[in-house]
């Protein structure tokens, strides 16, 4: 059996990536990073303390689809991100692309 290999092109989703991190300095523009590489400003960005953790939520309602997984994994890299949720919606139309 042959399987194909899907991308999504041409389509945005909306996404809310949800984070458990460690309380630190400078982990905040470390979050907001990998948007500003891409020239992605997300549409909601929520940050609060309780005591050595920081609950931290993005959200874009038009992230082009090709980028979430990038975007997830480089948020994943960021040192002190403990945990990490992505939930997405996709909208508009999904096109296969060679692999």
């Amino acid at each position: 059996m042959v399987y194909e290999h899907w991308t999504l092109v041409g389509s945005y989703a909306f996404v809310r990536f949800s984070l458990l991190a460690d309380a630190a300095p400078g982990l905040l523009p470390r979050l907001l990073q990998p948007f500003a590489k891409r020239d992605l400003n997300p549409d909601v960005f929520e940050a609060s303390r309780a005591g050595d953790d920081m609950r931290v939520e993005i959200a874009m309602r038009a992230m082009p689809a090709e980028m979430v997984h990038l975007v997830e994994g480089n948020l994943r890299q960021v040192v002190g991100v403990r945990s990490l949720t992505t939930r997405q919606e996709i909208t508009g139309v999904v096109q296969r692309r060679a692999a």
